[in-house]
């Protein structure tokens, strides 16, 4: 009897430790349960068409990250944060390795982007494929490099469930109509390989004036607006544009947002962080954290003294990221 008492006890010990990386685990609205999601009435929907919510964080640029994708990394992001989706941040213009269109070495970044797809697919995570467009500002610039970028993803993802397209991160600098020739242009490269893809186009002004492209909408079938926002910077006025976008019909996805300024630094504004997320959870717009990394700024997810890839605790996480954990975690469970 005593023996049976301490295997029990051991037994009971295994149990707890395992279920440590399982505290946020949702396994509703994952590929696995909604399949390839479309845009049906204004909201982001699973392919039988019932109303879908996306949460979760991106990582800070593909060239940064490549200690950080890993199947055992995205299991923890799945399992232990709860998220549903991941996004790639494929930066097009930089220094150095930094950027795919200015010296990268595209071959291995697109590997990384690849891996991180199916990572993503292993762990029942959506994973939004990010052009990261921000300092080259206009998505023109770089034209023929995206064609040849996205007409061979599209091929090579044309049977995944889990694929999301967002075409241009964060434009500036440039118009509407700057953004919408170049959406014109990219958008038949991705559906002639993949019709039913689902695509998010950023907006102006660091995808932050949807109003202005609900003006004058694209032609297309599943397409979403990107909405970005840091809770210290972006307030009221910023939600209002947004209110003015969902009643002239467009579908907004926040692929990246921050409870920091939007520079990434101090201060942090979980108050107004949480406004954010009230909003977005009223109206079914699905959104995804920046960044999962140990980068020096306070909107990073991963405290600088850990220094794991897996394994994870809430001690290795720095206050924006316990708070997206307890975000996720709150908010999947209503």
């Amino acid at each position: 009897m005593k023996k049976l008492l301490v295997v029990l006890l051991c037994l009971l010990m295994v149990s707890g430790c395992s279920n440590t990386n399982k505290q946020s685990f949702d396994g509703k609205n994952r590929p696995s349960s909604c399949g390839r999601l479309q845009v049906v009435d204004g909201k982001l929907c699973d392919d039988n068409g019932n109303p879908v919510m996306l949460r979760g964080i991106s990582n800070n640029g593909v060239s940064v990250s490549h200690m950080l994708i890993n199947d055992s990394t995205f299991k923890d992001i799945s399992h232990f944060m709860g998220a549903n989706v991941i996004r790639l941040a494929l930066y097009t213009y930089g220094v150095g390795s930094v950027g795919y269109c200015t010296g990268g070495d595209k071959e291995s970044l697109k590997q990384d982007v690849i891996n991180g797809v199916e990572y993503a697919r292993n762990q029942d995570m959506y994973a939004i494929i990010d052009w990261h467009v921000l300092s080259d500002r206009d998505p023109n610039v770089y034209l023929e490099e995206a064609r040849d970028f996205f007409a061979e993803m599209s091929v090579k993802f044309k049977n995944y469930d889990n694929v999301i397209y967002e075409i241009c991160n964060e434009p500036n600098n440039c118009s509407w109509q700057d953004i919408r020739k170049y959406a014109e242009e990219i958008i038949p490269v991705i559906r002639a390989n993949d019709p039913k893809s689902l695509i998010i186009v950023g907006t102006p002004n660091w995808s932050q004036d949807v109003d202005v492209a609900a003006e004058d909408p694209l032609n297309f079938d599943n397409i979403m607006y990107t909405l970005h926002f840091y809770s210290a910077t972006h307030k009221q006025e910023l939600r209002d544009k947004a209110q003015r976008a969902i009643e002239k019909g467009l579908t907004l996805f926040v692929t990246e947002f921050g409870i920091t300024a939007a520079s990434g630094g101090f201060p942090l504004d979980e108050e107004e962080g949480n406004v954010w997320i009230d909003f977005l959870e009223q109206r079914g717009i699905s959104y995804v954290m920046w960044n999962f990394s140990r980068a020096h700024e306070p909107c990073a997810a991963l405290n600088r003294a850990s220094l794991k890839i897996s394994d994870f605790t809430l001690e290795d996480f720095t206050p924006a990221g316990k708070w997206l954990i307890e975000t996720i975690k709150n908010r999947s469970q209503k």
